[in-house]
């Protein structure tokens, strides 16, 4: 560098190559592809009302069985989408457990009502707690649950068969060989 030229003109080039190689190293990422803090972990303890009785549920409800805990919401549109593919898991012996997140009670009411109840219970999330003790960024995200209690995957975005084939089916089996029994 000659005595004459000011080191602060190179800063404009120095931000824009580290700003190209921060946003390029994100772009190979899948955004379904957000791991869970909290995985190898157990569900955060919580005591919510059941949408479908009169229960408190609680994370004991998510013990003693492989499951899927699902979060969705009436205003989720892409919750529409994947419904009847959560209807069919649960027709096929997969114990799903919904979230409602963020909802109105009564539209959720109706909600499976009209389109189907995929879910074995339904916690009632009103506020949104439960949902951030989970991390969730929104709805539809997918937790698979193994029979302690801990978390194993999660999925953030529909749930369909490409996702369960590639996903949730290979954990489940390997959990089912490494056992001797079918999850």
């Amino acid at each position: 560098m000659s005595k004459g030229t000011n080191p602060w003109v190179f800063l404009p080039l120095v931000a824009f190559v580290a700003l190209a190689v921060l946003l390029a190293s994100g772009l190979g990422r899948n955004p379904e592809e957000l791991p869970s803090a909290l995985a190898g972990k157990p569900v955060p303890e919580f005591s919510r009302p059941s949408l479908l009785n009169d229960r408190t549920l609680t994370e004991e409800l998510l013990t003693g069985r492989w499951q899927l805990l699902n979060v969705w919401g009436t205003w989720c549109p892409t919750c529409y989408v994947e419904h009847p593919y959560l209807l069919e898991l649960a027709r096929s012996g997969i114990p799903i457990v919904g979230l409602d997140y963020k909802d109105e009670d009564a539209k959720a009411r109706d909600y499976l009502a009209e389109y189907g109840n995929p879910f074995r219970e339904v916690i009632v999330d009103a506020d949104g707690q439960l949902g951030l003790d989970l991390g969730v960024y929104g709805a539809p995200e997918t937790f698979l649950i193994n029979p302690r209690g801990e978390i194993v995957l999660r999925h953030v975005g529909e749930m369909n068969q490409r996702v369960w084939d590639d996903k949730f089916a290979p954990v489940l089996q390997q959990a089912g060989e490494a056992s001797g029994v079918a999850p």
